[in-house]
């Protein structure tokens, strides 16, 4: 099997069955929609080009995603826009945490673009938007999707500090394609976030995309660095390719695969393992607060 991604590998492939998704439509997701618009909020589920939009957002939740909608890095998997982002939206947390308040959300996700252009890496907004969130809805929990702040440990410092219940940093793929995927970031460095977030007494989440040419003994070996760096919610997803331009699938990881990667997962020690075809990072997030 071919586990390299060249120009050869074939740029389209047909979904099989288990890849098919509902269209989101009814009277939740249409709420949804407009308070997104009303508030000129970001969302992943849309940047993203996230497959469980319609369950999500008909359910009545999305996840945030704050500092922008332009990211600093040109990451090969990713649709969120790559250039030059604008200034920092000083009212952003207050119309998030707003939209959380009326939205009545139990458990708030909150994710961001990386930016690098900033002193900070962004990191001051990530704070002043936890804690709009806990002033305006108490009561809410809170999963943080963060980035790595380029290795400016106190930057990462500043959002453990806030102590939201769940802080997340995706490895989003093994040690041998980070080069490929992750064009401006580094496995050991996110190991690293992810070490000290877990040292902190905080709940630590991690996730990883299949698809993309990937063996089954590394993606094994990167779920055992994981827990070795303490991490103790693992979510395990298909990659899907967002445009022509971005890296292609390399193959369809069947649904019984996933399957036993969640069992090797749990045998391995993590807490809690969502693994299947069209799980995402932010993906029943209510469900790891265990």
């Amino acid at each position: 099997m071919e586990n390299k991604i060249t120009p050869e590998t074939p740029r389209k492939r047909t979904k099989p069955d288990w890849l098919r998704v509902k269209l989101p439509i009814g009277e939740e997701y249409r709420k949804v929609r407009e308070l997104v618009n009303e508030n000129k909020l970001h969302t992943i589920c849309e940047s993203g080009n996230c497959p469980n939009m319609g369950e999500c957002w008909g359910a009545g939740t999305a996840t945030f995603m704050i500092l922008g909608n332009v990211c600093t890095r040109s990451c090969g998997f990713c649709a969120v826009a790559t250039g030059r982002p604008s200034s920092v939206d000083l009212n952003e947390p207050d119309r998030v945490a707003n939209s959380v308040k009326i939205m009545k959300v139990k458990h708030c996700v909150v994710t961001s673009v990386d930016r690098d252009d900033l002193k900070d890496g962004g990191a001051g907004v990530w704070v002043q938007t936890i804690r709009a969130i806990r002033k305006n809805s108490p009561g809410t929990t809170m999963e943080t999707l963060i980035p790595d702040f380029q290795g400016k440990w106190g930057n990462l410092q500043l959002v453990i500090d806030e102590k939201p219940e769940v802080i997340s940093h995706n490895l989003e793929t093994v040690r041998r394609l980070t080069k490929q995927v992750r064009i401006q970031a580094k496995y050991d460095r996110s190991l690293e976030v992810l070490k000290r977030i877990s040292l902190s007494g905080t709940r630590t989440k991690s996730g990883i995309m299949l698809g993309l040419g990937e063996t089954k003994e590394e993606v094994l070996e990167s779920m055992a660095d994981l827990i070795g760096s303490g991490v103790h919610i693992l979510t395990l997803g298909q990659y899907l390719q967002p445009t022509p331009k971005h890296l292609p699938v390399n193959r369809f990881i069947h649904p019984d695969e996933f399957l036993e990667y969640k069992s090797a997962g749990l045998e391995m020690g993590f807490k809690y393992v969502e693994s299947g075809p069209l799980v995402r990072s932010s993906y029943h997030a209510e469900r790891h607060l265990f």
